[in-house]
């Protein structure tokens, strides 16, 4: 599948800003099943951009702004090849172990509650089977609603709503993996909408299994990924694959505004 994506990010201050830093993970990277046939950050206003990798692997793009700065947009535009494999993981940077995966964060700690719906479900020791089965349940229990921006919400506080966005349902997933022992990350990407009606980054899991690798599931559709995705960033949460974060020097608050338009434009 070729998969065009249009991002943008746009932030309003009230009080002129000295200084901008920003980290962007917004650039995805090839593997296995996505080439990246072309890919342009655009900033509107004089910065500095400088291109990394960071401890996850994650390509990344350091941007430098000084002031007086009223207001910033920062534009994706690129165009992916995809192939997907059953949500299998394929020829991407790995550079830590799948145990470091394990580790629990804020926003992926399990309760009690979260727990036992967990222990309702395909009890079994076929791995992967549970894995969809925990997607699947996930999916079943709650309507999924997108939201743009991240406010923070833990796994345990989405739990305990009645419907979450695909953020919060990534975060479930991992932090129910991670209670059963078995090794899970934070996705962050892009994902083509059949309606079309999609706004903002989207957001899936991977978990780890012994002699298959890594495997992707996305609880937001009740599935594993496909061509239909573009993989971008990983993390132990949300925080650490947001595609725009870092700090400001100025007074004032801030106005974020995303919009992201994803589409297919035909088979390969």
């Amino acid at each position: 599948m070729r998969i065009a994506v249009d991002h943008r990010t746009r932030y309003r201050f009230t009080e002129p800003q000295v200084r901008l830093v920003q980290l962007l993970r917004l650039t995805p990277q090839d593997s296995i099943d996505q080439t990246v046939v072309n890919w342009h950050i655009g900033v509107d206003c004089d910065a500095r951009l400088r291109e990394a990798v960071d401890g996850f692997g994650n390509r990344t793009t350091m941007l430098y702004c000084e002031g007086p700065i009223d207001a910033i947009e920062i534009t994706v535009h690129g165009e992916v090849l995809t192939a997907g494999d059953a949500g299998l993981v394929r020829g991407v940077i790995e550079p830590l172990p799948p145990a470091l995966f394990l580790r629990v964060t804020d926003r992926t700690r399990a309760s009690a509650a979260m727990r036992d719906f967990a222990q309702e479900i395909a009890p079994g020791e076929d791995r992967i089977a549970r894995l969809h089965a925990l997607n699947s349940a996930l999916h079943a229990r709650f309507a999924c609603r997108e939201e743009r921006n991240d406010t923070g919400l833990s796994a345990e506080a989405a739990f305990r709503r009645e419907h979450a966005s695909p953020r919060d349902l990534a975060h479930l997933l991992v932090a129910l993996a991670r209670a059963e022992g078995v090794p899970a990350r934070y996705v962050s990407g892009y994902h083509t909408r059949e309606d079309g009606e999609g706004h903002a980054p989207h957001a899936w899991a991977e978990a780890h299994v012994d002699a298959l690798g890594w495997l992707a599931f996305d609880p937001s559709r009740g599935l594993s990924s496909d061509e239909h995705y573009v993989r971008v960033a990983v993390a132990l949460d949300a925080a650490g694959a947001a595609p725009v974060a870092g700090s400001r020097l100025g007074e004032g608050r801030e106005c974020l505004d995303v919009d992201v338009q994803v589409a297919e434009l035909g088979r390969q």
